[in-house]
C-alpha cells in the first residue's frame, strides 16, 4: 500500500472502502473511503485515521513515507468512528508528543475509547507549529457532529474538512478532476441530503464565516471521497446552494402497496401534478431506498406520501421512510397524504398528522379508499396532484 502524495508536503495515507453497501441506515452503492492526511515536516503531523479494520492499510501507506513512529503530532478533526476507530492503535503504536482535538472531541473519544489518549483541546483560532508550516483550527460544530472542526495547512492552502465536502464514493482516482462529474454530482448530494440537511442553517452561517476569516483554500480535503484540487469553490457553491432550500416545481410521491390500490392511487396523484406542470418522482418503497427517496426529496418542495393499511397501522416500509425523512428536517414542503384500507380508514389520516409534524404544509385532507380505487376515488387523487402543483406555482413564483 503506498501514499499519494497531494500537494508538496501533504500524502494522503487513507483506506478505500470498496465493499460497504450501508453506513447506518444510507445506501452507499458506490462504496466509500475514509481519508487520512500526513503532513512531512519538522514534525510529522497525521490528519485524521481511518476506521479501526482499514488501521493495517493506513499505516502501511504511512509507511512508504516514513517510519510511523517519527509521526510528532495526530489531530483528530472528527470523532465518528469511521474516522477515529483507528486512533487508539495509532497512538498506542506512534506514541505521538500531541494529539489535537476539539474540546467536544475530547469528550466523544474519551466516552467512546474509555481510556487516556493524552488529548489535547484546540478551538477556532488556535495555530500550531509542525515545522516549516503551521496549522490553524476551525471549529465546525454540528457540521455534522458537536465535536468537528477544519484544520488549515497556511502555507500550502490545503484545508481539512472531515466528512463536510465529502461523499460516500469509492474511487482510484484521487482528485475532482480525474473523476466525472455524471458519477459524482448524485452521490455528494445524495452525502448531503442524507447526513447534512438538518444542519443547513448552520452551512450557510458557516460557509460567511469561512469567507469572513478570507479562507480560500485552493484544495480540500475532506475524509470521503476525492480531493478538491481543481476547483474547490465548486462544492462551496453546491453547499451554498442545497442549503438555501429555495423552492422548486418538483414533488416527490412516496408510498407503498399491497394489492395495487395504492399503487393506482400514486399514479392519479402524480397524472394530475404532470398536468399541473410540476416535475414529480414517483418512489415506491418496494423498490427504492429511504437514502435515494431523501436524496429526491433535496430540491423537491412537495412530498406526498400513501400507505395501505396493516393491522391498523400504516405499512411498516412507509413508518421506516417517514422516521427518516422526519429526521432530516426538510424545509419549506408542502404536501398531503392517501392511501387505501379494508376496514379501518384511520391510519391514513394519521399520515397528516405525521406531514404536520414534519412541519410541511397540508394542502388537503388525505384521500382515502375503500380497497380497489373507483372513479371518484381517481379522480380526487387526480385533483388532489393538481391542488399540489398549484400551489407549489405559488410558491416558487
Amino acid at each position: 500500500m503506498e501514499a499519494v502524495k497531494i500537494s508538496e508536503h501533504v500524502y494522503w495515507v487513507g483506506a478505500i472502502d470498496w465493499n460497504i453497501r450501508d453506513f447506518h441506515g444510507y445506501s452507499t452503492k458506490r462504496g466509500t473511503t475514509y481519508n487520512a492526511y500526513l503532513v512531512m515536516g519538522e514534525k510529522p503531523t497525521l490528519i485524521d485515521t481511518v476506521k479501526k479494520e482499514f488501521y493495517g492499510e493506513m499505516m502501511e501507506r504511512i509507511q512508504s513515507v516514513i517510519d510511523p513512529k517519527k509521526i510528532k503530532i495526530i489531530i483528530s478533526n472528527h470523532s465518528e468512528m469511521d474516522h477515529s476507530g483507528a486512533l487508539p492503535q495509532a497512538v498506542n503504536y506512534i506514541q505521538p508528543e500531541e494529539v489535537y482535538v476539539s474540546d467536544m472531541g475530547f469528550k466523544d473519544i474519551t466516552a467512546q475509547f474509555h481510556c487516556d489518549l493524552k488529548l489535547k483541546t484546540v478551538k477556532t483560532g488556535d495555530r500550531i507549529d509542525v515545522g516549516g508550516d503551521t496549522i490553524s483550527f476551525v471549529e465546525a460544530r454540528m457540521l455534522h457532529w458537536p465535536d468537528s472542526m477544519f484544520s488549515y495547512l497556511e502555507k500550502e492552502n490545503v484545508l481539512f474538512t472531515n466528512d463536510v465536502f465529502g461523499m460516500h464514493y469509492a474511487t482510484s482516482k484521487l482528485f475532482d478532476d480525474e473523476n466525472e462529474e455524471r458519477l459524482w454530482l448524485y452521490e455528494a448530494e445524495k452525502y448531503y441530503a442524507n447526513i447534512v440537511l438538518p444542519y443547513s442553517d448552520i452551512v450557510l452561517r458557516f460557509l460567511g464565516q469561512v469567507q469572513k476569516m478570507g479562507l480560500s483554500p485552493r484544495m480540500i480535503a475532506p475524509d470521503h471521497g476525492f480531493i478538491w484540487r481543481k476547483d474547490p469553490s465548486k462544492i462551496i457553491s453546491l453547499y451554498a446552494k442545497w442549503a438555501s432550500q429555495a423552492p422548486k416545481n418538483k414533488a416527490i410521491v412516496v408510498y407503498d402497496t399491497m394489492w395495487g390500490s395504492t399503487e393506482k392511487m400514486a399514479n392519479y396523484i402524480t397524472d394530475g401534478l404532470r398536468a399541473g406542470g410540476t416535475e414529480v418522482k414517483q418512489l415506491s418503497m418496494h423498490s427504492n431506498h429511504r437514502s435515494d427517496v431523501a436524496t429526491e426529496l433535496l430540491d423537491s418542495s412537495a412530498l406526498l406520501i400513501g400507505s395501505p393499511v396493516l393491522n391498523s397501522q400504516i405499512f411498516p416500509a412507509m413508518a421506516d421512510v417517514l422516521c427518516y425523512l422526519k429526521g432530516l428536517r426538510k424545509k419549506g414542503l408542502v404536501g398531503a397524504a392517501f392511501g387505501s384500507y379494508g376496514w379501518n380508514g384511520s391510519p391514513v389520516d394519521e399520515l397528516t398528522k405525521t406531514l404536520e409534524s414534519m412541519n410541511v404544509e397540508v394542502v388537503a385532507p388525505a384521500v382515502k379508499s375503500l380497497f380497489v380505487p373507483d372513479e371518484k376515488v381517481k379522480q380526487a387523487c387526480r385533483d388532489l396532484g393538481l391542488a399540489v402543483s398549484k400551489k407549489l406555482a405559488e410558491k416558487v413564483k
